[in-house]
């Protein structure tokens, strides 16, 4: 059976993405990236020595990035095998979006759940081909 292998990040929508990267920043000490108003938090996973650890991202909210406008958070789900992930969840019936996505950063997909929330299975490039 395919599952989650730990948190890849978590993101969330922000009226104003600077502002909020800055409180994250100032009173939890978050390395924020001037950039994407973003952060790689601490950790690692000594079986996948490229992951640093998960991200903490401010959206815009207007984004369609987490599904429904109502969604006010994404989690970012580690996987070793997406394309197993997604024939798993697609058999067992759950609302898998058709969108995949494979770039430099990873492979990619997304599912909700049955309260509507938009989850992100994230396969880091390394494992490409691994389970």
């Amino acid at each position: 059976m395919e599952k989650v292998l730990g948190i890849g990040g978590v993101f969330v929508r922000s009226k104003d993405r600077k502002a909020l990267a800055h409180w994250y920043q100032l009173h939890l000490g978050l390395a924020i990236e001037d950039a994407w108003f973003g952060a790689i938090l601490p950790g690692g996973d000594e079986g996948h020595p490229g992951v640093k650890g998960g991200l903490w991202s401010a959206f815009d909210q207007q984004t369609d990035y987490f599904g429904a406008r109502e969604n006010q958070f994404m989690v970012n789900f580690r996987i070793a095998n997406r394309d197993a992930m997604l024939q798993q969840l697609r058999s067992a019936g759950c609302d898998v979006d058709d969108k995949v996505e494979d770039s430099e950063y990873g492979h990619f997909c997304w599912v909700t759940d049955p309260e509507g929330n938009r989850i992100e299975l994230w396969q880091p490039p390394e494992t490409r081909g691994q389970s």
